[in-house]
């Protein structure tokens, strides 16, 4: 297992990025959340297979109809989740 950090900027909140991220992660089979960001960037934390991040990755590139993603930072990260869930802005 593999766990990522995600920084989408771009259109991304008030477009249902969040909600079309979880959808997606738990169709993939993910683990981790996302969050909206108080800079108006989306941040999100992904833990599963190279393969499975790779096609989150693909949908966060992209986004939900409506979202206009201009960059998405991607580095390591570390932790062990259970399930895919929203968190608070911060």
């Amino acid at each position: 297992m593999s766990e990522r950090r995600f920084v989408i900027t771009g259109l991304v909140q008030g477009v249902w990025y969040r909600g079309g991220m979880v959808a997606k992660a738990e169709e993939l089979g993910l683990t981790g959340w996302v969050r909206n960001r108080r800079d108006g960037s989306v941040e999100a934390v992904v833990s599963g297979s190279d393969a499975q991040i790779a096609a989150i990755l693909d949908w966060a590139r992209n986004g939900p109809r409506g979202a206009r993603v201009d960059h998405v930072a991607v580095e390591p990260a570390e932790g062990r989740y259970s399930g895919f869930v929203q968190r608070p802005t911060v």
